[in-house]
């Protein structure tokens, strides 16, 4: 399966790793645009030139690992394209030219679910993406979400708890089914 990564669930750094450790056991393919990544790192220099450095190297590492994970298209692609929202796109565009199942986002307004079936995609939020991995495969996600913990208690000054964590992510469905462990 793949699936393209709308700029905000990459953004959310516990998010993106979540996701992208996910993907790296192997259950899905993660795919994105030049210009998601652009966007995402756009949003981490309103931060300051430190988070704008770190998502560059952030991103650089991702193309390593995914060299197949950018996609490009056809500008005549997005143009022949509607959604609510004209600068949502590109995203909807990147999907169709990777042949990616469906797209991960937030965003449901502005990618209607009747829109994407026209074009054999779906939508998901990446809670709901997440948690129903979890069901499928729990010992799998649990280890991500350990992983992810334990990356998280190192580099903070604060003692961090998984459904804290995953809460703070705006993951709050896998944050409780990850607590229960």
């Amino acid at each position: 399966m793949k699936v393209l990564l709308d700029a905000c669930v990459i953004y959310p750094t516990v998010m993106r790793e979540m996701i992208l450790g996910v993907a790296e056991k192997g259950v899905f393919v993660p795919m994105w645009s030049e210009r998601i990544i652009a966007e995402w790192l756009h949003a981490a220099a309103r931060l300051g030139p430190d988070a704008q450095a770190q998502a560059a190297g952030e991103a650089a590492l991702m193309a390593s690992k995914w060299p197949e994970a950018t996609v490009i298209y056809p500008p005549s692609l997005e143009a022949r394209l509607w959604l609510p929202d004209p600068t949502d796109t590109h995203v909807l565009a990147a999907a169709i030219a990777g042949s990616t199942d469906g797209i991960l986002t937030f965003n449901a307004r502005d990618f209607p679910r009747n829109i994407l079936a026209e074009e054999g995609v779906w939508r998901a939020d990446p809670d709901g993406f997440l948690h129903g991995i979890w069901q499928a495969q729990p010992d799998l996600v649990e280890e991500v979400g350990r992983q992810v913990l334990d990356k998280a208690r190192r580099l903070s000054t604060g003692t961090w708890e998984m459904r804290a964590l995953l809460k703070k992510a705006r993951l709050p469905r896998l944050a409780k089914a990850l607590s229960q462990v």
